[in-house]
């Protein structure tokens, strides 16, 4: 028998919910963990090149010391994934200054590539010491004026790139961007954003998970390209121009596949809304997958924690599983 999940979608203006924009997976993704994996891994494991890179823009108003926090930044732990014995270290960098985010190779993850662009201020491996196992890491503080300069962005912005050195375990971990060393508490106006992303599924059935790429007024079409998704659920599109029919292309076990979509007036200067819905017969489990998207000329989209746009949106949305 057909299982159906009822869920609303909520858009409200970007002012409103800029407090929600500072943990990454962000709390309206409902994103459990980022994955990254050792330098040794297995791609079909649900990670491409062991290497994550995620970026903050702060105000150029914002003035006081801010801190990147990361939860669970070691291996071996009780969120993370074992692959043979735990043999696994990894490294958390933190770029600032000219280039940070402007160079395409960080943009575009170009490992043979400037993707570690900008100065270096801070950095640290972790391994299978339990000594953060289920507890924050903060680096910083930083001084704002510390990141890349950037008029588009009306401020300043870091990069932190999660990278894989050795091993083969999965690493699952979450980051907050905070104006307190000790505890999550978030920066006024600032938010996270990301090209390429790569993420854990939920393992229950019934949660919905949700991506927000930002469309800007020149994109005429957009190109999604996903990786390892075990052909769990579906991708549905929901936007101002569309209520949840149009879906995107999926594929199996270590398949990279695409799909090109149209984009609607309504939806420029806007988010879309990715809902991804799980199979509700397969019961797929500890399914890591990655995702990006391209526009018309093959250039990268961010997607942000928080949906960006200027309208309030409801819907009610009836999903039956397969």
């Amino acid at each position: 028998m057909l299982k159906k999940v009822t869920f609303s979608l909520l858009i409200l203006l970007a002012g409103m919910t800029a407090v929600l924009a500072q943990p990454v997976p962000g709390l309206d993704e409902n994103i459990p963990h980022l994955v990254t994996f050792g330098s040794d891994g297995d791609i079909t494991w649900g990670d491409d090149n062991f290497c994550q890179i995620i970026f903050f823009k702060i105000p150029q108003s914002y003035s006081d010391p801010v801190y990147i926090r990361v939860f669970d930044p070691d291996t071996g732990g009780s969120i993370d994934e074992q692959k043979g014995d735990w043999n696994t270290t990894m490294s958390y960098s933190i770029f600032g200054g000219k280039s940070a985010w402007s160079d395409k190779d960080a943009q575009d993850m170009v490992l043979d590539g400037n993707y570690d662009s900008g100065t270096l201020l801070a950095s640290k491996e972790f391994d299978l010491s339990p000594k953060y196992d289920g507890k924050w890491y903060t680096f910083g503080p930083f001084n704002p004026s510390e990141g890349e300069l950037r008029d588009e962005f009306g401020g300043y912005v870091f990069k932190i790139i999660i990278e894989g050195i050795s091993g083969d375990d999965g690493n699952l971990y979450n980051l907050y961007l905070s104006n307190h060393p000790d505890r999550n508490h978030d920066v006024e106006g600032a938010s996270a954003f990301y090209y390429k992303y790569k993420f854990r599924l939920h393992d229950d059935i019934h949660e919905v998970a949700h991506i927000y790429p930002h469309i800007d007024e020149n994109v005429v079409s957009i190109k999604q390209t996903n990786f390892d998704w075990d052909n769990d659920g579906r991708i549905q599109i929901v936007s101002l121009a569309r209520p949840g029919d149009e879906t995107m292309k999926i594929g199996g076990d270590s398949e990279w596949v695409s799909s090109t979509h149209k984009i609607y007036d309504e939806e420029k200067t806007n988010s879309l809304d990715l809902q991804m819905i799980k199979s509700q017969t397969g019961n797929i489990r500890n399914n890591n997958v990655v995702i990006f998207l391209e526009n018309q000329y093959g250039e990268k989209l961010p997607f942000f924690s928080i949906p960006i746009g200027e309208y309030k949106y409801k819907s009610s949305i009836s999903v039956e599983g397969f």
